[in-house]
């Protein structure tokens, strides 16, 4: 399994714009083959920051959704809103503390 985690900082006046953007998408992409669930976080200092933590099967199915009409519609319609350049890291988990406890 690959996490993806990547993070976007929008203009001031776009975070709503992307964040309206964003529920009309975020199924297609949560449901896309190879895709095994996705959050979407906001940062508290910064709310103009958020990150995407998605969980995928493995670097194939991260590539088809990078290469897909799903990312192509997607991509170029939130990309002017950005306030910086976005940041994005592929990485495997070494330990998850969040599993059940009994």
């Amino acid at each position: 399994m690959l996490i993806r985690i990547v993070q976007l900082h929008f203009q001031e006046d776009k975070i709503d714009d992307f964040l309206a953007f964003f529920d009309t998408v975020k199924d297609k992409v949560n449901s896309f083959p190879g895709c095994l669930g996705m959050k979407l976080l906001r940062d508290l200092d910064t709310p103009t920051i958020v990150m995407t933590y998605s969980h995928w099967k493995n670097e194939v199915a991260l590539e088809n959704y990078r290469k897909s009409e799903t990312f192509g519609q997607i991509w170029p319609k939130i990309k002017p809103w950005f306030a910086e350049k976005p940041q994005a890291w592929s990485v495997t988990e070494h330990f998850n503390g969040f599993e059940i406890k009994d």
